[in-house]
């Protein structure tokens, strides 16, 4: 079983549109230059990424977790003219590298890397968000979400990534990110304010609604 989806997603890969050169590019610096490259989103995650956005058309997004800027450029694609993206990055060098793979493209001016605690920066904001990405630390999950949702316009969307933690969220016994990862699935599925999708694509995605 295992080895037909494997085979399935190298058919998906190659018959889905490829990436284009500056994503190819930040995916080739990524491997080069950092320790743990398979945290990019690559790209068929990428390109759902892309698609969910253009089909959003946001005004503004807000991103938690920038690494090196693949995933912000593919979010940004579908931004409407005039559309802003705020992208936040813990780690310096992360978001400085981040910074110099954007710089030039068409998309510099779009996107703004902030680098600095994601809870103390979400509470500085004075913006409203038409889509939110959550890709950061798997334990602040639900502090995270609770934080942008009131900043969230109706219809927003809010992806979080990671959230079948490589299967672990099946397990009886559960180590403290996956609990938190597996709390975060339950809490989005009880709350009124919000319609949701888990996607068990890689490593899942959890696609929220806010209504």
């Amino acid at each position: 079983m295992q080895d037909i989806l494997e085979r399935l997603y190298i058919y998906a890969e190659n018959h889905s549109k490829p990436s284009d050169d500056l994503l190819l590019r930040i995916e080739r610096e990524t491997h080069l230059k950092t320790l743990s490259p398979r945290m990019l989103s690559g790209h068929l995650q990428g390109h759902l990424l892309t698609l969910l956005s253009i089909l959003k058309q946001p005004k503004t997004i807000l991103e938690i977790g920038t690494f090196t800027g693949y995933s912000a450029i593919c979010l940004a694609k579908g931004l409407v003219e005039n559309g802003k993206m705020i992208s936040i990055e813990y780690d310096s060098e992360n978001a400085d590298l981040a910074r110099s793979l954007i710089k030039g493209s068409e998309y510099e001016q779009k996107i703004e890397i902030i680098t600095g605690d994601a809870r103390q920066i979400i509470q500085e904001l004075n913006h409203s968000f038409d889509m939110v990405f959550i890709d950061a630390d798997k334990e602040s999950y639900s502090q995270y979400y609770e934080m942008v949702l009131p900043k969230c316009n109706s219809g927003a969307l809010i992806i979080a990534d990671n959230v079948l933690w490589s299967g672990k969220v099946l397990d009886i016994v559960m180590d403290k990110k996956t609990k938190s990862l597996s709390d975060f699935n339950d809490k989005v599925k009880r709350d009124i304010r919000v319609d949701n999708f888990i996607i068990p694509f890689r490593d899942g995605l959890n696609v929220i609604i806010k209504r």
